[in-house]
């Protein structure tokens, strides 16, 4: 059994007992008659809300994926490891920060030499359930876009020779790829940088209040919270926000206010495929944990949650909220801040470097 997929229940002395008697009240009392289902029927608004959302899974691995605890806890590692960096100082986490839901609270992030980069920096939390990455949609999955900013010039700077530079010079690092990627004569290359990182994303899920309305708790969304969750579906929001991470598989074509103001647009996807069609389209983000993902739009040019729902309506939805139901709607997405998996937020201690350890450049 993988244990960092599972959790162990370790239950106080007088909670076991009291949990024993109840399974044997449960087995002995034939009277009452038991509940096939196992859980009451769903309320319409659960079954209106299952028809465009899904709750999360366990954990974002495909079928037949490497998921052992060995990779996890190596893409662990290279995701704190700033030494990847050409400068010693950036790491993945720096962008995405798990003390902050996975982004930097910036608008755009801050790399190699104080550079900045062209677009927000997106959550990487439940990113491994969208169908594709960053905002253009230019990489398939988690493992092919982390390999991507540590070679970008903007952000970490660095060449595959210079991480594999680093990664060599540490036995400890030389053994833990080893164990991870067991069936390998040479694992230390650079494609498995990304594969052990990508593994490790996809434990980054978050469930949330909303997860356990729609697996059956009623009770899980205050009264706000619904009819929230009713303003969303009755505008339409759900046509783009779809799926278990509520966006991140659909693009539309969209310029921020700031880009129309100013009369330079990112052209967005259309810089990937070419496609006239393409020009200013972006990626639909992900509305789980929006509350704490801040600031918002593909350039992080607005920082109130209030406005950015305004924008949206106006420019996606042709239609313009009263202040009524932006409220409304803004304490349903509170529903979306999930839990951020425990085992993430404990900092993994990383091996010393070596006389052979590359040294930082600052150029």
């Amino acid at each position: 059994m993988n244990k960092i997929l599972t959790r162990k229940s370790r239950l106080p002395a007088l909670a076991m007992v009291l949990m024993l008697f109840m399974t044997l009240t449960m087995v002995f009392n034939r009277c009452a008659p038991a509940d096939p289902a196992g859980q009451t029927e769903l309320s319409e608004l659960q079954k209106k809300a299952l028809a465009f959302a899904s709750p999360l899974p366990v954990h974002a691995f495909e079928e037949g994926m490497n998921k052992s605890d060995d990779l996890i806890e190596l893409g662990k590692m290279l995701f704190y490891e700033p030494r990847l960096s050409k400068s010693g100082l950036i790491s993945c986490n720096t962008c995405h920060n798990m003390a902050t839901f996975g982004v930097d609270q910036l608008p755009v992030s801050i790399g190699h030499m104080w550079q900045k980069g062209p677009r927000n920096a997106p959550t990487v939390l439940n990113a491994a359930l969208h169908s594709t990455q960053f905002w253009d949609g230019r990489e398939p999955d988690v493992e092919a876009q982390a390999i991507m900013p540590i070679l970008d010039p903007l952000e970490m700077a660095a060449t595959e020779d210079h991480v594999l530079a680093v990664l060599e010079s540490m036995p400890a690092y030389v053994e833990k790829f080893h164990l991870a990627f067991p069936d390998e004569e040479n694992p230390l290359v650079y494609e498995n940088v990304g594969v052990a990182i990508g593994a490790f994303e996809r434990i980054l899920l978050t469930p949330s209040p909303f997860d356990r309305f729609l697996n059956g708790d009623d009770g899980a969304l205050t009264a706000e919270q619904k009819e929230g969750l009713e303003v969303f579906m009755g505008a339409g929001c759900q046509s783009c926000h779809r799926g278990p991470a509520l966006g991140g598989t659909l693009f539309t074509v969209f310029e921020t206010p700031v880009e129309r103001a100013s009369g330079k647009s990112d052209p967005g996807r259309f810089d990937i495929t070419g496609n006239p069609l393409d020009m200013h389209s972006f990626k639909v983000p992900s509305l789980l944990n929006i509350a704490k993902t801040y600031p918002y739009l593909h350039d992080g040019s607005v920082w109130s949650l209030s406005e950015t729902i305004d924008i949206v309506a106006s420019d996606m939805l042709g239609t313009e909220f009263t202040r009524e139901e932006n409220s409304l709607i803004l304490a349903f997405l509170g529903s979306l801040t999930g839990e951020i998996p425990g085992y993430a937020l404990e900092l993994p201690v990383l091996p010393p470097s070596t006389p052979e350890t590359p040294r930082p450049a600052f150029d």
